[in-house]
């Protein structure tokens, strides 16, 4: 080996570092010479032409070589300091997005990455189209280098460290492709896919020249892979199996036994009819909570309170007949009507402290009774025994058989009694008031049932079973279920707007419902587990609900003031509601499926007895058919 003057073995060669590796870029110091040596060449080009500046002439005519310029001071090339990122010379040229892009256009990515694929003339295509797009960017890439480098200096080394950049993205995007073309036919789970792609320069010819020869098989096999990964979308890899013969599925009946054709279903609700059969006038209404101004007998005889006078309106022929008047003065007037059980007897209190006893069928009065201190605003009738409810907060019992007819006292409330119901039975009596009590009464203790009288003359006072205060309002709406025994509905007023359900026995509350009203009255459906509701502000309604769930059925409209009393016809089919807007109302909501009651009355007939002060009372002439 020749140490000087000699050529150098191959083996020392390649461990000599000091010599240039051949087609390599320049390195590092070879770039920053020849930056240097580029500046140092700008400033001696400056300096040369500021010399060679053209004369200017001055004031006195005379000309003077301006004085030449002072070059500024070229300092060294900036380098980045310590806490920055390496330096990267040209580095608008180094375009990383091209090793990305290339990826981008491997079989792997693009879902051919199924064992036994092989490379077909479409990942050809693909392969050269990627090879085309990675040489215009390159491209792109190298003149937006070279004119950054013009702009900003005009040396050789910039040019050089722009191209070297160039073939660096240029052999970077050569080899990702080749690579990629080469796992086409691989396995993509194999590490081996990535090590052993062929030389540089290879897949992009290839591809470019399998291109033109697979243009015309590209898109059936396109659309036969497209509607193959279309397959696979939300599908079942196999059916399910079949069950053994012979097998039955246990929850069948459950889900099977209500649907089929010849399954009817019932109807969660029946309907009923949402507007009034008809409509009477009812002049001189008195718009009072506490008052009671209609009932309705067996005989389907209504009896109306309007004011000062009782009328009494027959729902079969539509007859209107006066019934009586109160004579005790002005500001006397009718406040509580109640038809006996059996018979043709109509109760009526007035506002001067009595209670009456009228025969219907003769119209005449069989005996006025006294003995509470203030109006009579609540009646019950318990057989032959009469419980009036007055302003005096007493409850007295009548046996209007017998000449002392006061035969107890009931005492619990300290304000005005205002609603007053005995149970079917006859066992139990409920009163209301408005000190917001509602009390339950023991017909055997308070003397209800019987006939006889204190022996001396004095009437026995009773304290009643239950005194019950969950209500906070005044208490009027009283009504007992028809078939179920002990069981009290009751409803409060505008400060409370609930409706209550009672174990009378127990005194427990067993549901209550916040009707969002005032309630004014309650009927129960006879036969069904339903009941009507009236209300006064502010919808002025009436609401049908079914029991036990107390669920609205339906809501009638029609009254423009609120609904205060409501009366239930013998058939159980039909309601009548009386409002302050001095109107009668009959609503068919017991009527069953059909929603069809028996007609009441024949429109429009009126007797010359209802005729009061130029009005015609409980006229027909409104009837809706």
């Amino acid at each position: 080996m020749a140490l000087f003057g000699g050529s150098i073995a191959p083996v020392d060669e390649f461990h000599n570092f000091t010599s240039a590796l051949p087609g390599a870029p320049p390195t590092r110091w070879e770039r920053k010479a020849a930056e240097a040596a580029a500046a140092a060449a700008l400033t001696e080009r400056s300096s040369s032409a500021a010399n060679i500046a053209p004369t200017t002439p001055g004031r006195g005519g005379g000309g003077r070589r301006s004085r030449p310029r002072t070059p500024k001071s070229v300092g060294k090339p900036k380098t980045p300091s310590a806490g920055g990122d390496r330096f990267i010379p040209c580095r608008s040229g180094m375009s990383m997005d091209m090793g990305r892009l290339a990826l981008n256009f491997g079989g792997k990515e693009n879902g051919d990455d199924e064992e036994g694929a092989t490379t077909t003339p479409a990942a050809a295509a693909v392969a050269a189209a990627a090879a085309a797009a990675a040489a215009a960017a390159a491209a792109a890439a190298a003149a937006s280098a070279m004119e950054d480098g013009a702009a900003s200096s005009d040396s050789d080394a910039d040019r050089d460290g722009c191209t070297s950049s160039r073939n660096y993205d240029m052999a970077l995007a050569s080899s990702l492709l080749e690579a990629a073309a080469s796992n086409d036919g691989v396995d993509s789970d194999s590490d081996e896919s990535m090590t052993d792609a062929p030389a540089a320069g290879a897949a992009p010819a290839a591809a470019a020249a399998a291109a033109p020869a697979s243009a015309g098989a590209d898109a059936p096999v396109a659309a036969t892979s497209a509607a193959a990964a279309a397959s696979k979308i939300l599908a079942f890899k196999g059916k399910a199996p079949a069950p053994r013969d012979g097998y039955v599925n246990s929850t069948r009946v459950l889900y099977s036994a209500a649907s089929g054709p010849g399954v009817s279903r019932r109807k969660a609700f029946r309907h009923v009819p949402s507007v009034p059969s008809k409509v009477l006038d009812a002049p001189e209404m008195l718009d009072d909570y506490y008052l009671n101004l209609l009932d309705w007998n067996a005989s389907n005889i209504l009896a109306v309170a309007l004011r000062d006078t009782v009328y009494l309106w027959n729902a079969g022929t539509g007859t209107i007949e006066e019934l009586c008047r109160t004579s005790t003065g002005a500001d006397d007037y009718v406040t509580s009507v109640s038809w006996i059980a059996e018979g043709n007897y109509l109760a009526v209190g007035t506002n001067s402290a009595e209670v009456q006893i009228w025969d219907a069928d003769k119209l005449t009065r069989l005996r006025t009774m006294r003995s509470h201190a203030g109006r009579v605003g609540a009646l019950a009738w318990n057989g032959p025994v009469l419980s009036s409810g007055s302003r005096d907060a007493a409850i007295h019992h009548h046996d209007v058989r017998i000449a002392a007819h006061h035969t107890a006292t009931l005492a619990a409330h300290t304000q005005e009694v205002c609603g007053l119901k005995w149970s079917p039975n006859g066992s139990q009596l409920a009163s209301g008031g408005n000190d917001n009590l509602l009390c339950v009464w023991d017909a055997a203790a308070s003397g209800g049932g019987s006939a006889t009288t204190a022996a001396s003359g004095t009437v026995p006072t009773q304290a009643p079973r239950h005194v019950l205060t969950a209500h906070t309002a005044a208490v009027k709406a009283l009504a007992w279920c028809p078939w179920q025994t002990n069981l009290l509905a009751t409803g409060g007023g505008t400060a409370d707007r609930h409706l209550r359900f009672w174990n009378a026995a127990s005194g427990v509350c067993l549901n209550a419902v916040d009707t969002r009203s005032q309630v004014c009255s309650i009927v129960w459906n006879p036969a069904d587990k339903e009941l009507l509701t009236s209300h006064g502000f502010s919808q002025n309604q009436l609401t049908l609900w079914k029991y036990p769930s107390l669920t609205r059925m339906a809501e009638l409209r029609g009254h423009t003031s609120r609904v205060l009393h409501t009366a239930l016809s013998p058939d159980g089919q039909t309601v009548v509601s009386g409002a302050a807007d001095e109107t009668l109302r009959f609503w068919n909501v017991f009527a069953g499926e059909g929603g069809d009651a028996p007609a009441p009355a024949a429109p429009g007939t009126t007797a010359t007895r209802g005729v009061k002060d130029g009005k015609k009372a409980l006229s027909g002439s409104r009837c809706i058919r």
